[in-house]
């Protein structure tokens, strides 16, 4: 299931907008930035909200691309989170 949210811009137009990254805390009326770009399988998706702005969590747990999802850069004594995804 794609995560999409319908966002009230401040010109009172209503667009479709891309939640990226794993897992979001947005509700109802939360307040987001938003940006262009389209996302290709979705139609009618044409802009996205950016992570760690406003009422947008970053992507937790991120180690890399962190600047791409609002992640901060992890201390350097603790233990990295476990990639998912990732098979050894």
């Amino acid at each position: 299931m794609r995560k999409v949210a319908r966002v009230r811009l401040t010109n009172q137009k209503e667009v479709n907008s891309y939640i990226p990254g794993e897992g979001h805390n947005l509700q109802e009326h939360s307040i987001v930035l938003v940006r262009g770009g389209r996302v290709k399988d979705l139609p009618g998706v044409r802009y996205h909200i950016v992570r760690g702005t406003l009422d947008t969590a970053g992507v937790a747990g991120r180690t890399q691309r962190r600047s791409k999802y609002g992640a901060k850069r992890p201390k350097p004594g603790q233990a990295a989170a476990p990639a998912k995804g990732k098979k050894k």
